[in-house]
């Protein structure tokens, strides 16, 4: 999410092995989707590159269409000829102009006209040579909170403060008051261990006393390293690493107050954050995220703003599979390698729920633009 440089992935922030999220076939877990009876097109219908992307013509693929809007408001922003990312096939922005002004142009954003929109702009382009890796999930988190100190609200949440030679503070010397009276606090909230998983996803909202929403993004981190907790848990012997969770760590910190802070202290690396003039998780270069349909990728291999095949299996969903249309919009600090996602679940309960659990494998094709000098002379 905003600089979710800060956000190392749901599960790999407590030293875990991670996973995915919903189904689109069947229209669960985030971002929904249609039934494939609802609208099918015949195979005959699909264009012969796309037929090899198993589940390609039972997505809803106009579910995708805003995230792909987000990535035609960056394209116009930016000046002609700017590569997307370090893969060739991606293209320039000036390869991207005719795709965005066509997706403008759009009659309607039917799941048929959508796939047909893809068809005819894009062709799939493999960026694994088959090889599988791990995708995981995150979500936005949404904490209590109030504008002032009180006896209930009493957990800072810091915007980052002027480096030193020295360095920052660590987190213990944070949470023991290090930072205290230099008028760096933003707003107080209830409870310090929802406040660490803030900091494990990025950004965040906050539901004030006096009614309003407020959102945080990421506004630093202070250059301490970072130790998953998770890793304590399995070292005590309290569970494996194959049954660790967000979920299970979260009730031991709750189940455990008196050593909760000490164990959330064994992480030394400290995040800040900053007010955002919107609700809404935002991702790399300011990007509103689309819940289910927003994965966050290594931009070292996987040009931002490009829409990618989502295959994976073994997520927590109906069926245990996600092949669904998504688009590279986040980073992490975990997110590293060719085959590597995390997928956005969007908020609240549901999308805690899940995202926490959300250990697959699979892989992704990034869809290139049809007009590239890269992907005309791989059709030759």
């Amino acid at each position: 999410m905003a600089r979710a440089l800060a956000r190392v992935s749901t599960l790999l922030a407590f030293g875990l092995l991670a996973g995915c999220a919903g189904d689109a076939a069947t229209g669960s877990g985030p971002g929904g989707g249609v039934t494939a009876a609802s609208w099918r097109p015949g195979m005959e219908k699909v264009s012969a590159d796309f037929r090899g992307l198993p589940g390609w013509i039972d997505d809803d693929h106009a579910q995708a269409l805003p995230a792909l809007q987000r990535t035609c408001r960056w394209v116009a922003s930016q000046p002609a000829g700017k590569p997307l990312g370090p893969n060739p096939a991606a293209g320039t922005t000036s390869d991207w102009r005719p795709i965005c002004e066509a997706l403008r142009g759009l009659p309607d954003a039917q799941p048929e006209t959508a796939r047909r929109f893809f068809e005819d702009h894009f062709t799939p382009v493999s960026l694994s040579e088959g090889q599988e890796g791990l995708f995981t999930g995150y979500y936005e988190v949404e904490l209590r909170g109030s504008w002032t100190r009180t006896e209930r609200y009493n957990v800072p949440l810091y915007k980052a403060p002027k480096r030193t030679k020295r360095g920052l503070p660590s987190r213990a010397r944070i949470t023991d008051g290090a930072l205290k009276g230099k008028g760096l606090e933003i707003l107080w909230v209830d409870d310090p261990i929802d406040a660490f998983f803030l900091e494990i996803q990025g950004s965040g909202r906050v539901r004030m006393t006096d009614g309003s929403v407020v959102a945080l993004g990421y506004g630093g981190q202070n250059g301490h390293r970072y130790v998953p907790i998770g890793r304590h848990l399995i070292d005590i012997g309290y569970a494996t690493p194959e049954q660790v969770t967000m979920p299970l760590i979260r009730r031991w910190l709750t189940e455990h107050p008196g050593e909760a802070k000490r164990v959330m202290n064994l992480n030394p690396s400290y995040v800040f954050f900053q007010l955002r003039p919107d609700v809404g998780a935002r991702g790399a270069r300011n990007m509103e995220l689309t819940a289910g349909r927003s994965l966050a990728v290594d931009p070292g291999y996987v040009p931002l703003g490009v829409p990618l095949w989502l295959d994976v299996r073994e997520a927590p969903v109906p069926q245990g599979e996600i092949k669904r249309l998504v688009v590279a919009q986040d980073t992490g600090g975990a997110i590293k390698g060719a085959v590597r996602g995390d997928l956005f679940w969007g908020h609240g309960a549901e999308a805690a729920e899940g995202a926490g659990v959300m250990k697959a494998k699979g892989r992704y094709t990034m869809l290139a633009p049809r007009t590239t000098s890269f992907t005309l002379a791989q059709r030759r």
